[in-house]
C-alpha cells in the first residue's frame, strides 16, 4: 500500500512539473518566460486580448519582445542602473504608487455586499432595469422598386414556417445587403438603431408578417420581415445581480474612502502654497 501511495505521489509531482513547464515559453539565461508573462504582456497594449487567441505570428513576435525584455534587463543591471540617481528616484514614486494602490485594493476587498442588500436595491430600484422593447427581423435589399414588388408578391399568401423559410431563401439568392448570406437576418435591435424610414416600417408589423409595400431607404428597397418582437421588460434579479453588487462595493467603497481622508486631513499638519494669501486690511 505504501508503495502504491508513494507511486502515485510520483506520478502527480511529474504530472505537476509538466503542467508548469508546459507554461514556459522560452527560458533566458536561466530565467524562465512563462504564458502568464505574455498575458500580462498583451494585456498591458490591448485590455481585451489574449496571448492565446494570437496567431502563431503573433505569439511568436510577444515571445521575441520578452525575450529582448530579459536580455535587456540583464544589461542595464551589468551597467549599474540601478545605483543611477534617476533609476532611485523612479523607484520611490513607483513605491509610493504601490503602496497606495495596494491599500486601496484591501479597502475594497473589505467591504462585503450581502445578496439581501443587492436584492433591496434592486426592488427599489426596478425602473433601471428595463430592457427595452425589441424586434428580430430579416430584409431582402434590392437596388429597384419593380424587383422590390415581385419579391413580395412571391411572398404573398405565405405564413408561418412557410412564409419565413421562402424569405430566408429569397434573401440569400436576391439580396444585395451584407445579410443575405445569413438570410436576411438582422438580429435584435431597439428603437432608433436603423434609419427612420426602416425603423418605422418593421415597427408597424406584427409578429410573422412582411412588408406590403417596398421601404426605400438611403440603401435601396426593402422587404422587411418581423420574426419576433420583445416587449418592454424587467431584467430578472439574477441576471443583473453581479452588476449590483459591483455598483454598490464601489459606492461604499468611495465613501469609506472620503471618510478617511477627511480624518487623516483634520488631524494631519497641511500647508497649502498655492492658497492666496488674504487681503491687507486697510
Amino acid at each position: 500500500m505504501v508503495k502504491i501511495i508513494k507511486t502515485s505521489l510520483v506520478a502527480a509531482a511529474l504530472l505537476t512539473s509538466s503542467l508548469v513547464a508546459s507554461d514556459i515559453l522560452a527560458t533566458v539565461n536561466g530565467k524562465n518566460i512563462t504564458k502568464q508573462d505574455a498575458e500580462a504582456f498583451v494585456n498591458a497594449t490591448s485590455p481585451n486580448a489574449h496571448f492565446a487567441q494570437l496567431d502563431p505570428a503573433q505569439q511568436n513576435m510577444i515571445k521575441e519582445r520578452l525575450i529582448e525584455k530579459v536580455l535587456f534587463m540583464e544589461l542595464a543591471e551589468k551597467e549599474g542602473i540601478e545605483k543611477d540617481p534617476e533609476f532611485k528616484a523612479a523607484m520611490e514614486k513607483i513605491k509610493d504608487e504601490l503602496l497606495v494602490n495596494l491599500w486601496m485594493k484591501k479597502q475594497l476587498d473589505s467591504i462585503i455586499i450581502s445578496d439581501s442588500e443587492a436584492k433591496e436595491f434592486y426592488e427599489k430600484n426596478k425602473d433601471k432595469f428595463v430592457q427595452k422593447e425589441t424586434v428580430h427581423a430579416r430584409h431582402i435589399l434590392v437596388p429597384d422598386e419593380k424587383t422590390a414588388k415581385e419579391i413580395i408578391d412571391e411572398l404573398k399568401g405565405l405564413k408561418g414556417d412557410e412564409l419565413k423559410a421562402k424569405f430566408i431563401e429569397l434573401a440569400k439568392t436576391k439580396s444585395k445587403g451584407p445579410s443575405a448570406p445569413k438570410g436576411g437576418d438582422l438580429g435584435n435591435f431597439a428603437k432608433g438603431q436603423m434609419v427612420p424610414e426602416f425603423s418605422k416600417a418593421v415597427w408597424a408589423l406584427e409578429k410573422g408578417q412582411i412588408t406590403i409595400k417596398p421601404v426605400k431607404t438611403q440603401f435601396g428597397y426593402h422587404v422587411i420581415f418581423l420574426e419576433d418582437k420583445t416587449e418592454v421588460q424587467t431584467v430578472p434579479y439574477e441576471k443583473v445581480k453581479d452588476q449590483i453588487i459591483v455598483s454598490l462595493k464601489q459606492q461604499e467603497f468611495a465613501k469609506k474612502v472620503a471618510a478617511i481622508a477627511k480624518e487623516l486631513k483634520s488631524k494631519a499638519k497641511i500647508v497649502d502654497n498655492t492658497a492666496k494669501p488674504a487681503a491687507d486690511k486697510k
